[in-house]
């Protein structure tokens, strides 16, 4: 008798160390969880399409650039200095011909016509004509003066700033200014550049962290069947190991409902075209992004008007969460009960018969389908999305992807099958 429970003992003290060890990951994986999603909530705000390639502020930033870049430094090329020369010369030649035209006009008065044999006497036209192409060349040089041209610059920089200063207002970004900063702020940073390489850090590392803590429970989980493999003969010790296994169970059941299992991220990586002679870029342009939990789908699905969404969030709340609760609760309890507690049609149906009303094993089918689904959707559409050429680049990624919070789910829901297959062998009372 006193080996029997040293031997329990020994058990729970082994199992406990695991169960804390796998509550502490759970713990771990949630707080990442929520982390992660904050994150990519920021992320994929700040960087959103809406305020990026669909804003006017960000385009005429970009356009205002390109503009001064051109102004400030502009230079006229061989080409454009011989073919300016020509033009100022026949605009010269054009003015001096209307000029000789007028004077050419008959006159009708005595003081029109003294001034008319006046100017043909003294203004020799074709001497002038011959001093074109010098003017021309003057005309050149101030044009190509550097002081000129940076007088013309500034010249053409305020009325483009005019343009540029006028009353339209981005009323979009206008409404997401204050929590953008509230964002950099949060994060200490002070452009969206570092922003998004101190985010891109950071989710790198949960990522990491993350599968490290799911492979933790996993392998504690492993480890229990394993016990129940060596000890299939020690029947003294298998009500003990059950209800330990339960606990850690249960353990699955909450992370699985409250981790993210998907996530839906479909962005325009690079956008890049040419305008006036000089890229514009637009990078990391999120077009959706949203990550849900089971519990979010039921949250969002009892908070909407609809009578027929309600329902369907009442249906996946008392299938999916109620009844595997239900479920574990009973099994303990019909192990542990006297005989008139574990017979009880209550216990017994959730104990025996409630696997197939259960909707978990579905739910994980139904996600991995939807996943299916629209990963191979956002692929094909993103993928019409691509171009390149010489004058435009489009470049997209779909970053949809399934979350720890699903393998989690999945191992409770063989667990709990495995645990169900269990109970029928081991139970004192009658298992039908």
């Amino acid at each position: 008798m006193k080996k029997l429970t040293v031997s329990r003992l020994v058990l729970i003290f082994g199992l406990g160390i695991m169960l804390c060890l796998e509550g502490y990951s759970a713990y771990r994986l949630q707080q990442l969880s929520k982390e992660q999603h904050e994150i990519k909530t920021d992320y994929s705000n700040v960087n959103n399409i809406t305020f990026g390639l669909f804003s006017v502020d960000q385009w005429r930033d970009k356009v205002s650039g390109i503009v001064h870049h051109q102004v400030r430094n502009f230079e006229l090329t061989p080409q454009q200095k011989k073919q300016l020369r020509m033009e100022v010369q026949q605009v010269m030649l054009a003015l001096i011909d209307k000029a000789e035209a007028l004077v050419n006009k008959e006159k009708k008065t005595l003081d029109g016509k003294v001034k008319k044999f006046v100017i043909k006497t003294f203004v020799k036209t074709d001497k002038i004509k011959e001093k074109v192409p010098g003017f021309a060349d003057q005309v050149m040089v101030k044009i190509d003066n550097p002081a000129n041209k940076k007088k013309m610059s500034k010249l053409a920089m305020a009325k483009f700033d005019d343009l540029q200063h006028s009353d339209y207002v981005d009323s979009a970004m206008a409404v997401t200014q204050a929590e953008t900063q509230k964002v950099f702020k949060r994060y200490k940073a002070s452009s969206t550049e570092q922003l998004n390489q101190i985010l891109t850090k950071r989710l790198s590392s949960i990522k990491a962290e993350t599968y490290t803590h799911s492979f933790i429970m996993m392998g504690c989980i492993a480890l229990v069947l394993v016990l129940w493999w060596v000890m299939r003969e020690k029947k003294d010790l298998h009500g003990t190991l059950f209800i330990m296994s339960l606990l850690f169970a249960f353990i699955l059941l909450v992370v699985g409902l409250l981790a993210s299992m998907i996530e839906v991220d479909a962005r325009i990586e690079s956008f890049d075209f040419m305008l006036l002679g000089e890229h514009v870029v637009f990078e990391n342009q999120v077009l959706f992004f949203q990550s849900k939990s089971i519990m979010d789908v039921v949250r969002v699905l009892l908070k909407q008007p609809a009578i027929d969404s309600i329902l369907v969030g009442a249906l996946i709340f008392m299938f999916s969460v109620a009844f595997p609760v239900m479920k574990l609760a009973s099994t303990g309890i019909h192990l542990l009960g006297n005989k008139k507690i574990a017979e009880n049609r209550f216990i017994r149906f959730f104990a025996f018969r409630s696997g197939k009303w259960s909707m978990a094993d579905v739910i994980v089918i139904a996600i991995l389908m939807v996943y299916i689904g629209l990963n191979g959707l956002l692929e094909s559409q993103l993928k019409s999305l691509n171009i390149k050429s010489d004058l435009l680049t489009v470049i997209t990624t779909n970053n949809t992807a399934l979350q720890p919070g699903y393998i989690i789910f999945i191992c409770f829901v063989l667990f709990g099958l495995i645990l169900s297959t269990i109970l029928k062998y081991i139970t004192p009372h009658d298992a039908h």
